[in-house]
């Protein structure tokens, strides 16, 4: 079997809330350019189009996306809707709000409360949709999520979202979202050569709660700077060759391997790249190598 003939299928299936989704996806953030949230070189449209629908015939029905991932000439969530409107109705799109770049690409003030209805309605403007399937309420160093998320939850209420998540979020945090709505989501930085107590913690909680964790720059080394590394471990490179594989699908494999909640989005502007990262999702590792990976991951894990 070969990375073109493998579908999403293979990496299993975890539902949010009612929405079952397999455990592979696709983040669209790499879709509208070439630098890190899209100030440098826009991608081109044909190919970036080309990147959503293939991922979508090889099974694909979880895309993330948020209306700040635009570059001067694209825009992630058109693209989406370009491409792949009318919807199938087992696609889940997930986007998230709370970030906010002005039409010059500039990044403006979190949002207050108040502000996340005119978030929601510009993601539903975008999309072409009348409701959104999930919405991650993206942390800004708030110390407190408690009036954002509130606002979220009667934009759930009035039928504008169906489910909700959070994102970028401590243990504290999602306590207080969970006393207010129900959460299916946590979204957080998460990678194997980037060790963090907290989102240890944040990937066991999000197991006891039966909610997907659904980790960000997991594999892109260029994606920001809290991205996993572009230079891989000697130990990754030989994991990979023992699987006849790329490194990155061995990233991929083994975040899928944390845990049967843990939902991957590897992004990519590349169309052959998205074989490849699906094929990641059918990759079984060994105890032994799963142990080397772990060790690399560091004593959290």
């Amino acid at each position: 079997m070969t990375a073109e003939t493998i579908t999403a299928e293979a990496s299993g299936t975890f539902t949010l809330g009612d929405l079952p989704v397999h455990r592979i996806g696709l983040g669209a953030m790499r879709l509208t350019g070439s630098a890190a949230f899209h100030l440098g070189t826009p991608s081109d449209r044909a190919r970036s189009i080309a990147v959503l629908r293939r991922a979508v015939e090889l099974g694909v029905n979880h895309i993330d996306t948020a209306a700040f991932y635009f570059s001067a000439t694209r825009s992630a969530n058109e693209l989406i809707n370009t491409a792949l409107a009318p919807y199938a109705d087992d696609l889940v799109i997930t986007t998230k709000v709370g970030p906010f770049r002005d039409y010059c690409g500039e990044w403006g003030d979190p949002a207050r409360p108040d502000q996340l209805r005119g978030h929601v309605e510009e993601n539903l403007r975008q999309l072409g949709r009348d409701h959104l399937d999930v919405v991650n309420f993206r942390r800004q160093n708030q110390d407190s999520i408690a009036e954002h998320f509130g606002a979220l939850a009667e934009l759930r209420a009035a039928g504008l979202i169906r489910h909700l998540g959070v994102s970028g979020v401590q243990p504290r945090h999602l306590a207080e979202a969970l006393e207010i709505a129900p959460v299916v989501c946590v979204q957080n930085r998460y990678a194997l050569d980037r060790p963090d107590p907290v989102d240890d913690e944040m990937l066991r909680l999000c197991g006891e709660h039966g909610m997907a964790f659904v980790p960000f720059y997991a594999v892109a080394g260029n994606a920001g700077a809290q991205a996993a590394a572009d230079d891989h471990d000697d130990t990754v490179r030989d994991i990979a060759r023992a699987h006849g594989v790329g490194p990155a699908q061995i990233r991929i494999a083994w975040t899928l391997h944390q845990g049967p909640h843990v939902l991957a989005i590897p992004g990519t502007g590349n169309p052959d790249h998205v074989a490849e990262n699906i094929a990641a999702g059918a990759l079984r590792l060994t105890d032994d190598e799963l142990a080397r990976l772990n060790a690399l991951h560091g004593p959290t894990s």
